[in-house]
């Protein structure tokens, strides 16, 4: 039996290291015992960090809960023998995928994205309600500043790092998410921002001059000026659905009368031809 957390939203080709705990019965010389370490060693050998528990130290599936959320989190759990050690995690509620509330973080890791920003006090409300959860997605841009960031989000419960994605696999998880966060010190106009508008995914920003270009607030998207803000608008979000319908609705109009691909197309292609017929004109 495995439950995952929700790094398993990014699909088959996440690959990175993981932390898992592994429940088994560990009578001294049982073949659970025999299994289970082999099992690990499986594990390990794939680079991940696996930690080996027996199941009779364990009363209640509220104790493994605790655990798993603890410091640093645990990112999954397995077990073996379904009745002694399984049981222990069908109370969890982490397999429940659809009912999880994804905040996206697309971003590089760089200073100037600032992906911590929102740390401590999405943290602190992912343990008031564990279905709330925050994933940073993309490249590792500076390497000194991703050491920290990683160093961070390890020891932080709801708060996960995924690295760069393929186009592709970024648009299936942002469409997968409940909402694309942006918490950029600094944007120019945030790419991110505009994808997520044109798939249907609402958007909360901070509210900086190149966020607020973009991202009307309560028309296009939702604007934050603190971590506090961050998270009332975000509850704001979650509790009011009509609010939620009208950022997709708007988000996607305005992505299609101000940044369409086929209008875009066409003008760097006028520009072309205005460039060839001034050229030909100057021979």
């Amino acid at each position: 039996m495995c439950l995952l957390k929700p790094r398993c939203l990014l699909g088959p080709a996440f690959s990175e290291d993981m932390k898992l705990l592994f429940l088994a019965c560990l009578s001294p010389k049982t073949g659970n015992h025999t299994t289970a370490e082999r099992i690990r060693s499986h594990i390990e050998s794939a680079g991940h960090t696996c930690e080996l528990r027996d199941a009779a130290a364990f009363q209640s599936s509220a104790e493994v809960a605790n655990l798993i959320s603890g410091h640093p989190p645990f990112e999954g759990a397995l077990a073996i023998h379904l009745f002694r050690a399984g049981s222990l995690l069908l109370g969890l509620g982490v397999e429940l995928m659809d009912e999880l509330r994804v905040f996206l973080l697309v971003c590089g890791l760089r200073r100037v994205k600032d992906p911590l920003y929102l740390v401590d006090v999405f943290s602190e409300w992912h343990r008031e309600n564990p279905l709330n959860v925050l994933v940073v997605i993309g490249p590792r841009i500076d390497p000194v500043f991703s050491v920290e960031v990683e160093a961070v989000v390890k020891k932080t419960a709801g708060v996960f790092l995924a690295g760069a994605r393929s186009q592709r696999e970024l648009h299936a998880a942002m469409k997968r998410c409940f909402a694309v966060v942006n918490s950029s010190v600094s944007e120019g106009m945030s790419a991110a921002i505009l994808e997520a508008m044109d798939l249907g995914v609402p958007v909360l920003a901070r509210d900086i001059p190149g966020n607020a270009a973009v991202v009307r607030h309560e028309s296009t998207g939702l604007l934050y000026s603190s971590p506090q803000e961050f998270l009332h608008q975000s509850q704001r979000l979650l509790s009011d659905r009509e609010l939620s319908e009208r950022l997709v609705r708007n988000g996607k109009l305005y992505v299609e009368e101000h940044h369409s691909l086929g209008q875009e197309r066409e003008t760097y292609q006028r520009l072309v031809d205005t460039l060839l017929l001034a050229y030909g004109h100057s021979v």
